[in-house]
């Protein structure tokens, strides 16, 4: 059995390769912690900070959203000694932190991935959404666009102009149907 899973490990397309470059997971005699619940307003600063008096901290890898940049709840932390994560999340698992319980975990060295802490000393960046939006919108329409919404547009007036007819009002206005008449022949005859 166990040789037909380190086939299938081997055969695998999507097997993990750590080169120099890569990411590092952690180095012999690092222990990883996980944290979760973690209340807003306890990020990576106040977290190394506060998890030091138990050792050093190395890493911090809190989880952000790409979005906005905010924190997710929960976080990862490496310490410069495996036995102090083991202390560190036997003692903070179940710590009640401006009104939240802390979930504290202790990763074993097998299970750490060599990814986990990628990014983790970069901070990241709130990209402006609104005005990205807003150039977007106002962009510059290609032809194709505008006779589409063109057509939206005059496909709405239209169920007014029904809806209104069978309420028994007559009321005729210039819309976009009158508009989009007086630039045909406009066009026709330039």
């Amino acid at each position: 059995m166990a040789s037909k899973r380190s086939h299938v490990a081997r055969g695998s397309k999507k097997q993990l390769k750590v080169t120099r470059d890569s990411p590092r997971g952690t180095e012999g005699g690092r222990g990883v912690m996980y944290v979760g619940h973690i209340p807003h307003g306890f990020y990576e600063e106040q977290m190394k900070k506060f998890f030091s008096q138990f050792g050093h901290v190395t890493r911090v890898r809190l989880a952000r959203s790409k979005k906005t940049a905010n924190s997710k709840g929960y976080a990862f932390l490496e310490f410069e000694f495996d036995e102090v994560a083991q202390i560190a999340a036997e003692t903070m698992n179940n710590y009640l932190m401006f009104g939240k319980l802390l979930k504290c975990n202790y990763i074993p060295p097998g299970k750490v991935h060599p990814y986990l802490f990628k990014g983790a000393g970069r901070a990241l960046k709130r990209l402006p959404r609104r005005k990205i939006f807003v150039q977007q919108y106002n962009r510059p329409r290609t032809v194709e666009e505008h006779s589409k919404l063109v057509r939206k547009l005059v496909k709405k007036e239209d169920k007014k102009r029904d809806k209104m007819k069978e309420v028994g009002i007559e009321y005729e206005f210039p819309g976009y149907r009158a508009r989009l008449t007086a630039e045909a022949k406009h066009m026709r005859f330039t």
